[in-house]
């Protein structure tokens, strides 16, 4: 008989799998027999591969969403924003704009086994919204291992019995550092000089006392220090770049490695590591979360970050905001999530999957929340200042402010280990499926001759490339080049790219024909069907222009600290934005110029789905009344293999006939 367990189930039925490894296992060597065995079990789309079971894809999508942002920006904005109203204002967009992005991308990478170049088929003339995506996953992947860098080289420094950044005592720390405590002066709203004496206002002449707030202003917490002046050696401005600095160059390489490691041989060995880059971060963020509740002022950050402020949702910045962050915080229109649902089976749940990662990222960002402002509470507490002086976001909480918190607990190495520790499987996470969209991407354009063996060079070069150009962060104006391509490289063109990836399928695809396929993935309509036909031609595209016109209404120069970039830094920026968009309209004149016949023909031609668009299969195909390829080396039918000599289908079942000694072929029937 045939075990329930050797079935995959899509969409609650049970079907035959198409796993890797042929497997026969004993089950009862008591009763000398064996149990019906599956063999023959491969990929589904053995040309392309697919992820070894549902779980990789869930993990690969939490690790690649649960980013960085997650930790230090998402707090920080609901603080300032309201508090817990602002969570009426982020659920509202998650369901109209997070979630409708999030399922469309999942679908449409599934559906056609595509990465975000090829996969647009669907409409020629618009590949270049793929080029785009392709150039945002490029610039993003180039910045963010360099975090990742910054973290490696945290985590060997907390390997000590102090950690360096606990005193002003050292080579690299100015006149402005401040290490001693000055809660009580605080208290009586007193300053305190520099030989550590706490003065009065009212006892202190006028003059004396402006000195001292002009140095108050000017001084810095030892973190803040040894961040900038130890680990960046951080210059006046991007003008003055000076030379790389080695020992981050070396923490880039290592990240760089790890990340080559781990996609070497694709998805095989990248669904293997996501277990432990999307679960591990939970483990650490829930250890750091007990040990804060026991800190004094715990309940003080708490209150700052859940208190409601009902008034902040009458303010338009607000709702700006909670759009931003959910677009931002699920990493749509970059082409990650193409990526990862390309290498789905066809029949997977897409749906379920997309409500559970998406869920799943807003409430880790709430559950972050906890954690950073319960540690900010402690730190105010400690400094004797209320916690809206000490919260921030970005780098400057994860590298100064935290680890100044961190310093001030007992055995501070560990606390200091295990916060890094969870910064790079973060930061790994995403690293992992921005560079595999990159390389995807780009054997998926000339797969016949990428594809296999010589896959592992294009990620080889892939890697070097970007390493390379990463170096020019390794120097001391790195920080500014950093903060430059963070602003401009992934907002307003993503953006851009987003509503018009939207547009094109919901309103020249067809939002109908686009949810027809995803019945045909799925068995049935993703519920409720009307609501995805509103959001996906209306309303979604609606946010991400309002989004838009939010960010470029409230755009003010780029400024980092105290330091304001010069009007070439801010076209730079602008330029390296729309060094993505623009090549929507490049590739479609290229395209257009590539035709023959009159302008109006070939662009008709080119709106339309060529052949070869839809499943990759040709059982899907046919399943979904797609035109089937008549040069394809993919089979009419799943192929067969071979055990003990014999030729089986794939998901045959052989059960173990213990009183003849052989092997019964028993080819298994789909369950009811």
């Amino acid at each position: 008989m045939v075990h329930k367990d050797h079935y995959e189930t899509v969409n609650g039925d049970e079907a035959a799998p198409w796993v890797k490894e042929s497997t026969i296992k004993m089950v009862d060597s008591q009763r000398n027999a064996l149990d019906p065995v599956i063999v023959c079990q491969r990929d589904e789309n053995i040309e392309r591969g697919n992820w070894s079971n549902k779980l990789e894809f869930i993990l690969s999508c939490f690790s690649y969403a649960v980013g960085l942002g997650t930790i230090w920006r998402f707090p920080y904005l609901c603080y300032r924003n309201g508090g817990g109203a602002f969570l009426i204002p982020y659920a509202i967009m998650y369901v109209f704009a997070g979630l409708p992005l999030f399922f469309f991308e999942l679908s449409f990478g599934q559906y056609a086994s595509e990465g975000p170049v090829s996969i647009w088929k669907v409409a020629p003339i618009f590949q270049g919204i793929g080029y785009a995506m392709f150039l945002i996953s490029f610039f993003i992947g180039i910045y963010y291992n360099m975090v990742v860098a910054w973290s490696f080289r945290y985590l060997f420094a907390s390997m000590a019995a102090v950690l360096p950044w606990t005193s002003c005592d050292n080579v690299w720390n100015t006149k402005n550092c401040r290490d001693f405590d000055f809660k009580n002066c605080t208290l009586l709203e007193g300053l305190v000089d520099s030989d550590r004496n706490c003065h009065i206002k009212s006892e202190t002449n006028a003059s004396y006392w402006n000195e001292l707030e002009l140095m108050k202003n000017a001084s810095r917490l030892p973190a803040d220090e040894y961040f900038h002046h130890r680990v960046l050696h951080i210059s006046t401005g991007i003008h003055d770049l000076g030379p790389i600095n080695w020992e981050l160059a070396l923490c880039l390489l290592l990240a760089w490695v790890c990340v080559f490691m781990v996609l070497l041989r694709g998805i095989k060995t990248f669904g293997k590591a996501v277990y432990f880059t999307a679960l591990f971060p939970y483990l650490i963020l829930t250890i750091l979360l007990i040990r804060s509740a026991t800190l004094p002022g715990f309940m003080d950050g708490i209150m700052f970050y859940l208190t409601p402020q009902w008034d902040k949702l009458t303010e338009a910045s607000v709702w700006g905001d909670a759009a931003m962050q959910i677009f931002f915080s699920l990493s749509p229109c970059w082409g990650g999530l193409i990526t990862l649902a390309s290498y789905n089976r066809f029949h997977n749940n897409c749906f379920r999957d997309a409500v559970i990662v998406a869920t799943g990222n807003v409430l880790t960002a709430f559950f972050a929340g906890f954690v950073i402002f319960g540690i900010i509470g402690f730190m105010a507490f400690e400094l004797g200042t209320t916690v809206d002086k000490v919260a921030t976001q970005g780098a400057g909480l994860a590298f100064a402010v935290y680890p100044e918190a961190v310093a001030r607990l007992p055995i501070a190495p560990l606390w200091s280990i295990l916060f890094f520790v969870m910064l790079l499987t973060l930061g790994l996470g995403t690293q992992f499926t921005v560079l595999e969209t990159v390389v995807t991407t780009i054997v998926d354009l000339w797969p016949h001759k990428l594809r296999g063996r010589n896959h592992k060079w294009v990620l080889l070069a892939c890697a070097t490339i970007m390493f390379l150009l990463g170096l020019v962060m390794c120097t001391d104006g790195g920080m500014y080049v950093l903060q430059l391509i963070d602003t401009y490289a992934a907002t307003f063109s993503a953006l851009i790219i987003g509503m018009t990836e939207v547009c094109v399928i919901a309103w020249h695809y067809g939002v109908d024909r686009f949810l027809d396929d995803i019945r045909n993935m799925l068995g049935h309509d993703a519920p409720p069907r009307w609501y995805w036909r509103f959001v996906w031609k209306f309303f979604t595209p609606i946010i991400i222009v309002a989004i838009l016109i939010f960010t470029l209404v409230d755009f003010k120069t780029l400024t980092y600290g105290d330091y304001t970039y010069p009007m070439e830094a801010t076209i730079l920026g602008f330029f390296i934005a729309l060094s993505s968009v623009s090549m929507v309209p490049i590739v479609a004149t290229y395209k257009i110029l590539q035709l023959d016949g009159p302008i109006g023909e070939r662009v008709r031609i080119l709106l339309q789905p060529t052949s070869d668009w839809g499943p990759a299969l040709q059982v899907h195909r046919i399943e979904c009344g797609a035109p089937t390829h008549t040069d394809s080396q993919v089979p009419l039918t799943l192929p067969n293999c071979k055990f003990d000599d014999l030729e089986l289908e794939l998901g045959t079942v052989l059960e173990h006939d213990s009183e003849n000694d052989n092997w019964i072929n028993m080819k298994p029937t789909r369950p009811n």
